[in-house]
């Protein structure tokens, strides 16, 4: 009967899954990885992280969770056995006198000791009274956001506003409970996470992803601990009212629908386009504008598949389904979340730098007609 450790592996082994890639996919640190594959528990904070990382690794690997805490379980209860020979070793038989007499000892012991302990115990100092902690508020002022809240914190989202308004609204998303999951209250409804899972929240209900919430690391039941959380705005939100150019600001191509702007600059430069597949989907993707590069290529992705493509001036996707991937785009020292369409939905698109009446460049998103 294979082991956890060996079962873990056997499974990462037959995707053809490295530490690295199944790192990136659970969120999990690869020393842990390593660590549950070698069934070597002696370095995580606690077992609550174990089984915690069991979990999410197990599901990930599509293996049997419940088989696998089983055997994680059978594990600790083996650590430490009890000696056969002290099982088989007969006892001593004694004297009913003596029996008697050490009967006697312990019990004149225990109550001295007693006695003993009452006389010379100290006073016991009264508790300190707790410190009350106010809740603090943060506002989100860049694209990722990683702080510990602590229950009653809050954080305040921007909404894009133009820049005529001149002013700047927000969304309050605040900590409202911790215990077996995480519990985050939003103006909808409230978003439940558990340790290393992520949720995508609509604010806006304009039908695309606003933020990206993550529980990174969090012991249950221990409220005074609080919960690391991560905040990842969507590309379709600007950080702030007003500024030229920054992720997700909305411009017209002639010929096209609104597009999204990514990245705003003088001169272009060039971007990766970076695709991680969470489901079954057919993808083609074309360079365009290089002269070396015009084949249009063509594959069937499966979950946790990963593509990176890199270009210079644009590049063109045609995705069957348009949320089996996560798409992102790297260039200029940033990384921006896009989305390009709904679940089910099949979507062209240009990922690509064009000039607008300011003379500027702008790495847009534009949908193209099917």
């Amino acid at each position: 009967m294979e082991s956890l450790g060996e079962k873990l592996k056997a499974a990462r082994e037959a995707k053809d899954v490295t530490y690295d890639q199944a790192g990136r996919d659970t969120k999990i640190a690869i020393r842990y990885l390593e660590a549950l594959e070698h069934e070597d528990f002696s370095g995580f904070p606690g077992e609550t992280y174990v089984v915690g990382f069991l979990r999410n690794y197990g599901a990930y690997l599509e293996l049997d969770v419940q088989e696998l805490l089983s055997l994680y379980h059978a594990l600790k209860i083996q650590e430490q056995p009890i000696p056969v020979e002290q099982l088989l070793r007969k006892q001593p038989r004694l004297p009913k006198t003596a029996i008697i007499v050490a009967l006697a000892v312990v019990v004149l012991g225990v109550i001295g000791g007693g006695i003993a302990a009452l006389v010379s115990r100290p006073k016991k100092p009264r508790p300190a009274a707790p410190v009350p902690r106010n809740p603090v508020e943060y506002t989100m002022n860049t694209d990722n956001f990683e702080h510990r809240f602590y229950i009653g914190d809050s954080i305040l989202v921007p909404i894009r506003t133009s820049s005529a308004e001149g002013r700047q609204d927000y969304f309050k998303l605040e900590l409202q409970n911790l215990g077996e999951a995480v519990t985050i209250r939003t103006p909808g409804s409230p978003v439940i996470l558990d340790l290393s899972q992520d949720a995508n929240i609509d604010l806006d209900d304009d039908g695309s992803s606003t933020i990206r919430i993550a529980a990174v690391d969090y012991a249950k039941n221990n409220a005074d601990m609080g919960v690391l959380l991560r905040f990842e705005l969507g590309s379709a939100l600007t950080l702030v009212a007003g500024i030229e150019g920054e992720a997700g600001e909305a411009v017209n191509i002639s010929g096209q629908s609104a597009s999204t702007a990514i990245f705003s600059s003088p001169n272009p430069y060039p971007f990766t386009l970076q695709s991680n597949f969470q489901g079954y989907c057919m993808f083609r993707w074309e360079i365009l504008n290089e002269r070396d590069r015009q084949d249009r290529n063509e594959r069937y992705f499966q979950r946790s598949d990963e593509l990176n493509i890199q270009a210079q001036n644009g590049i063109r996707v045609w995705v069957s389904n348009a949320q089996a991937a996560k798409f992102s785009v790297i260039g200029g020292g940033r990384t921006v979340p896009v989305e390009i369409g709904s679940a089910g939905e099949v979507v062209v698109a240009d990922i690509r730098w064009v000039r607008d009446d300011d003379n500027r460049f702008r790495l847009i998103v534009a949908r193209l007609e099917t």
